[in-house]
């Protein structure tokens, strides 16, 4: 599975460029699977019921089975790395978006706007090969315009299938 992840500043628009690229990339035939970091605790299981009372009593991974939906919440490694978060996600998935980790030593597509007067990650992460943005910058690596998601796709796809 290919893996690249979208990073920048909070409020930059990295979800709102997630939710159009993915509908662009499945039309080009590719199975996602996204992975969206946060800094803040979290818990999708509600107190008192059955799944969150399992996970309480002792249970390392809890998957909450319906008939359109799986939900499956389990401990946190110590350490965050790619190798582990992969594990949890479909084999069957040809790209992983990943939202966040700036850290992680991977490819990156930076979502920069200049209006927000934050510092541009990528002249400080030799990682990251896009940067998608709404006005014109001057980097080592290609300037994405933020508002046209299909070219934006198709440098992803592009991406996937030029490297070895």
């Amino acid at each position: 599975m290919k893996t690249i992840g979208v990073v920048g500043y909070s409020g930059s628009g990295k979800t709102t460029l997630l939710c159009a690229l993915i509908p662009l990339l499945h039309a080009k035939g590719l199975c996602i699977a996204v992975v969206k970091s946060t800094h803040h605790e979290v818990d999708w299981d509600t107190p008192g019921k059955d799944s969150y009372r399992l996970r309480e009593a002792g249970a390392e991974a809890v998957l909450l089975q319906g008939p359109q939906r799986w939900f499956t919440t389990c401990r946190a490694p110590e350490t965050v790395d790619l190798e582990s978060m992969t594990a949890a996600l479909p084999s069957s998935a040809d790209l992983l978006l990943l939202e966040g980790n700036k850290g992680l030593p991977i490819p990156k597509i930076e979502v920069h706007r200049p209006s927000l007067q934050k510092p541009l990650l990528a002249l400080e992460d030799s990682q990251i090969i896009a940067v998608a943005s709404d006005a014109p910058l001057s980097v080592h690596c290609p300037v994405l315009n933020l508002k046209a998601p299909e070219n934006i796709a198709e440098f992803i796809y592009s991406w996937i299938y030029e490297e070895p």
